[in-house]
């Protein structure tokens, strides 16, 4: 089956409405934190300002995310977005006020405070978009196994495409308007399409589990904390990104062009995602895991030489590429060891350690950034990059070991090495 009539079959599943739904969802978390970047750093004339209260919304919603993640797997996630949506919305229109009232030299420790508790309520339309995946091919009669491959291939080229297009609109509206004004975009976007992605029909399919085996099952296995750990490495480079690009496009009088400029991080990212459907299965997931990270190491050393927009706009672009294959690897090799009682606290906690890495990684290189430009602040991303491939190659083992002994995700039950799954047999190389 092609990559074309893989995606084909898989939007077939639910139709078309639903699908941009769910990517229109994703889009205020994606512009909430550059947003609340750009508008602190701009009330306050400080780069740590802007990285503090940035990395407070990220790092707590890596808090609240599993937390969330949890709880649909107990009640449903219907009431878990309602709740979640309707806080978020208020809670980012709160931080705009409180920005725009922000008097020169006043405090700003008010901001990053205000940012944590608006980034607790931010739901992970993405990460819930996936745990629908499941449920949504098996009430599908005759579905094909595979289209688990192109569900996850396509939501991380989603989740990519979002922060392509959520930077970008905040550019766009930095550059015609206050920055500030990109937060109340945020918000009501989230109050309109957060809130309509839990009320849309599939939710009904990921209701409150019953208590069973899989709901017993220990979550933070070997495997999963290799996993959450890569994802931490990758959530540092788009921090560290986001600051070190924020800063050079100051510098050369353009601040309005960061946006658009960390969007070019995306666009190889999506187009390298949605072609890794097209992989054969005999290339196991744990060596991809490998190769794609270790590319992330090698594309990412050309930030060090930047020194101008255009050549830190190939740098990015070139970047991506090796982005979204390697997280799309993560959530895939989480999905595939996890039972399917567990799997939405596991997709969160991947999802909310992408967000630990933005927490880490952002305040850092904003850090650095005060005392030495662009290039410290890039410095941390290639650190970023060297700490998601060691992990995937050190961690190789454990990831090995849980998918020959995987849990199936239908039933929750422990399949025993000698009958593994064919589909995950190729993967344990």
């Amino acid at each position: 089956m092609s990559p074309v009539q893989s995606y084909r079959h898989l939007f077939a599943l639910t139709g078309p409405l639903y699908v941009v739904i769910a990517f229109l969802g994703r889009l205020p978390l994606a512009m909430s934190q550059i947003a609340a970047l750009l508008a602190v750093s701009g009330a306050t004339g400080s780069y740590a300002a802007g990285g503090a209260t940035a990395g407070a919304l990220a790092i707590a919603n890596a808090i609240g995310a599993p937390v969330a993640g949890s709880l649909t797997d107990r009640v449903g996630q219907r009431p878990v977005l309602l709740v979640q949506s309707l806080v978020g919305t208020v809670g980012l229109l709160g931080l705009a006020a409180l920005t725009i009232t922000l008097d020169p030299g006043q405090p700003w420790w008010p901001l990053p405070a205000a940012a944590a508790l608006t980034g607790a309520f931010v739901p992970q339309i993405g990460t819930m978009a996936r745990v629908r995946w499941r449920p949504i091919s098996s009430a599908t009669p005759g579905a094909d196994p595979r289209v688990m491959d192109a569900a996850f291939s396509y939501e991380g080229s989603a989740d990519e495409a979002s922060f392509v297009l959520g930077p970008a609109l905040v550019g766009v509206i930095v550059a015609v308007a206050a920055p500030v004004t990109s937060l109340v975009v945020a918000a009501l976007l989230l109050g309109a399409f957060g809130t309509w992605f839990a009320l849309h029909p599939t939710v009904a399919l990921v209701g409150a589990a019953a208590p069973g085996p899989g709901s017993r099952v220990r979550l933070l296995t070997p495997a999963l904390l290799v996993l959450a750990g890569t994802q931490l490495g990758i959530g540092m480079v788009f921090g560290s990104i986001q600051t070190g690009t924020s800063v050079l496009a100051t510098q050369a009088g353009q601040p309005g062009l960061t946006g658009l400029l960390h969007a070019l991080l995306g666009v190889g990212s999506v187009l390298a995602g949605l072609a890794v459907v097209a992989l054969p299965e005999r290339v196991g997931h744990v060596r991809r895991l490998r190769v794609f990270t270790s590319a992330m190491v090698l594309l990412s050393l050309p930030l060090l030489l930047v020194g101008s927009l255009a050549s830190l706009a190939v740098a990015l672009l070139c970047l991506g590429v090796a982005i979204a294959p390697s997280m799309i690897t993560t959530f895939t090799l989480a999905e595939r060891t996890t039972p399917a009682r567990r799997l939405g606290a596991a997709m969160t906690i991947l999802a909310a350690m992408t967000g630990t890495g933005y927490a880490v990684g952002a305040p850092l290189a904003g850090r650095l950034a005060d005392l030495g430009g662009h290039q410290p602040a890039f410095a941390v991303t290639v650190a970023a990059t060297l700490v998601a491939a060691t992990l995937a190659w050190a961690g190789a083992r454990p990831v090995r070991r849980a998918l020959t002994t995987a849990t199936t995700p239908r039933t929750g039950r422990l399949v025993e090495p000698h009958r593994t799954r064919p589909q995950d047999a190729p993967n344990a190389r």
